[in-house]
């Protein structure tokens, strides 16, 4: 769970970085679009790499469900009886009770992202449009619910990587006394900094900013 965690943790924030380069305009941002594509070039085929990195991002994906699937069985069969005690714990708390619905909810989001993004079934650019007018096209200001959507998936994942990357540094032995305050704050900074950044650009296409 914590190793494939921090896989997912680590792409997301290189995913934000390159989203951002939306900001330095069309060019810039196709152009980036483009060198995904051809990382590795001529020493190997095109694409190569980047499809490698989609494999790992798949397998971690499927490991870390099934990790958490596996682990909720486990801590069930444990302790099929709820503990009596109604004292509030992190480990109790908000990000804690959203972890499985919102898991849910960010596959979802997931698909619709690579529906909208990638495959272009609900991305109305059609398969001419460049990357930089595919994303002006997914957030257009007429399809708010869509940036709706985004934003609501968006927090979720706020939360979970919250929680996740706290529970990560127990997991991993890295929590003690001294540092469990900054521990904390780290978890909290990564986590806001990554919401924010993923959403800077919906909300600057649906606003008008980018286009």
């Amino acid at each position: 769970m914590a190793v494939t965690g921090g896989v997912l943790v680590l792409y997301l924030i290189a995913h934000m970085v390159g989203n951002l380069k939306i900001f330095y305009g069309a060019e810039s941002f196709n152009h980036y679009a483009h060198w995904l594509r051809t990382i590795g070039e001529p020493a190997v085929p095109h694409r190569t790499v980047l499809t490698l990195v989609e494999v790992v991002l798949a397998v971690s994906v499927i490991l870390h469900m099934w990790s958490a699937i596996s682990l909720a069985r486990r801590a069930s069969q444990a302790r099929p009886e709820k503990y009596r005690s109604k004292k509030k714990s992190h480990a109790q708390g908000y990000a804690t009770h959203t972890m499985r619905y919102g898991g849910v909810i960010i596959a979802l989001f997931v698909i619709w992202h690579l529906l909208d993004m990638t495959f272009l079934v609900v991305n109305g650019g059609g398969p001419d449009a460049t990357p930089y007018e595919r994303v002006v096209e997914g957030f257009d200001p007429a399809r708010w619910p869509v940036t709706a959507f985004y934003v609501i998936a968006l927090l979720l994942v706020g939360l979970h990587l919250w929680h996740g990357i706290w529970s990560a540094f127990q997991t991993l032995g890295l929590r003690n006394p001294r540092n469990e305050k900054a521990l904390r704050a780290l978890a909290v900074t990564v986590a806001a900094l990554i919401v924010v950044g993923f959403l800077a650009v919906p909300l600057s296409v649906t606003a008008g900013w980018v286009s």
